[in-house]
């Protein structure tokens, strides 16, 4: 079994995770009221999914 020969230091651990960061959820246009959802859900904003409303908005 592997065993490390030298303790990693903070700056090759950081360089190593540098490319681990979190990405943000991706954003699409709505079809009717061009506002930004998440993609495949309704829109929070007028409701509709696929082109039909889905959810009664107020």
């Amino acid at each position: 079994m592997g065993v490390p020969q030298r303790r990693r230091s903070k700056q090759k651990n950081r360089q190593r995770r540098a490319h681990l960061k979190i990405a943000g959820p991706k954003l699409t246009k709505c079809p009717q009221c061009q506002e930004f959802t998440v993609a495949h859900q309704a829109c929070p904003v007028c409701g509709h999914y696929k082109g039909r409303e889905a959810v009664a908005v107020k």
